[in-house]
């Protein structure tokens, strides 16, 4: 290396190093600053409309509802309690499948303190406390209750999950 080009590099660096260091940005803020507070607010409140439609589908139609919310995409996949359930949408499409020939009626109720977080145009995560109902088709009943989250994409048709994970709530273990 040339000593004149020591010298430029040497410059180069002592600027930045005198640059003030850029402190994280909670994302609300970050993404609000990238489309707008008021585009925020409309993608929060539209997928806000979608967890209720969701909620209300699967406690009226069972099951086979979940098929119109889940994204039918290579990319979709579907996680719980720390194993992939379905890795992509075609799993997803023979698990429902599964589960309608097993359940005879699902209750799901979102929790409060549920939260959007929009992070681009047509791009949220949603995250939400929830409780679920199931009766078996023997009439067994059983009740769960836990946390989801999910990667909503608005789409041709309206918003999907692109991903989602649930985890159950449990009573800890004991450890010796």
């Amino acid at each position: 290396m040339q000593p004149w080009s020591r010298v430029g590099l040497l410059a180069t660096l002592a600027v930045m190093a005198c640059e003030a260091p850029r402190a994280p940005q909670d994302r609300g803020t970050a993404t609000a600053s990238t489309f707008g507070p008021a585009q925020a607010a409309a993608i929060e409140d539209s997928v806000l409309a979608f967890a209720d439609t969701v909620a209300r589908g699967v406690s009226q139609r069972g099951p086979a509802a979940w098929r119109a919310y889940l994204a039918d995409s290579p990319a979709f996949f579907m996680a719980s309690e720390g194993q992939l359930v379905f890795a992509n949408s075609a799993a997803a499409s023979r698990g429902i499948e599964g589960l309608r020939r097993s359940i005879a009626r699902i209750e799901l109720t979102w929790g409060d303190g549920m939260r959007v977080d929009p992070l681009a145009p047509g791009l949220a995560v949603l995250a939400t406390p929830y409780r679920e109902v199931r009766i078996d088709r023997a009439g067994r009943r059983i009740e769960e209750v836990g946390y989801f989250t999910g990667l909503a994409e608005h789409r041709a048709g309206g918003w999907q999950l692109r991903d989602a994970h649930w985890s159950v709530a449990a009573s800890p273990s004991l450890v010796p």
